[in-house]
């Protein structure tokens, strides 16, 4: 059993890497191209990774993609781990009732083992599953690092080939993305308050 230092420890990264990932997201369109690295520490979902590949020369763009995705996996994995059960129901209270794609990653993660991790290796729900399930730790970390080297990889050949749409993009909403932004926090607040209203207990159609 882990002692109550590392439970609170895991939880309070977690809950850390979570809120800080919010913020990245929503101020994204606004300072990928200014501030690429920045953005990226803060949050490195597909969208950032892929909108800042020509801001970004190739070492900070592996280096800080790869850790960040690292550290928020590694964090929802122990999570799994020490909490079990309850850490899979909290992630499913985050979407409200249970979407199709969380019921079918649970079943990838059930049926692929390994190359669900290397498939989606930045995928919350794919992390905290494995490590309910009791994967190994040395086992996650090498899959989970072989699926965030190959993931950095196709993003950054696919940013390349669409570099001109992707610049033209980020011009185009230039004038207007701190409203973007504004709007990008106004709905993660409202989804907050949808997630925290009280369930009716009836079952979802």
């Amino acid at each position: 059993m882990p002692s109550s230092l590392a439970r609170r420890s895991v939880l309070a990264i977690t809950s850390g890497l979570f809120v800080l990932g919010t913020i990245g997201s929503n101020i994204g369109p606004a300072l990928v191209d200014e501030r690429p690295e920045l953005v990226l520490l803060m949050s490195s979902r597909n969208r950032n990774l892929f909108g800042s590949v020509p801001y970004i020369d190739l070492l900070p763009y592996v280096l800080i993609g790869f850790l960040r995705v690292l550290a928020a996996a590694v964090a929802l994995y122990f999570c799994g781990r020490y909490f079990g059960e309850k850490a899979v129901r909290w992630l499913e209270g985050q979407a409200g009732e249970p979407p199709r794609i969380y019921t079918w990653l649970e079943r990838a993660v059930d049926k692929m083992g390994v190359w669900a991790v290397i498939i989606f290796p930045g995928s919350n729900v794919v992390c905290l599953l494995v490590g309910h399930r009791g994967m190994k730790p040395r086992t996650f970390l090498i899959f989970v690092s072989i699926g965030i080297a190959i993931k950095l990889w196709v993003l950054r050949v696919l940013g390349r080939i669409f570099e001109s749409e992707i610049r033209s993009f980020l011009d185009f909403i230039d004038k207007y993305q701190w409203w973007l932004v504004i709007g990008l926090f106004a709905l993660s607040l409202l989804q907050g308050q949808f997630r925290r209203r009280p369930k009716d207990g009836r079952e979802g159609a």
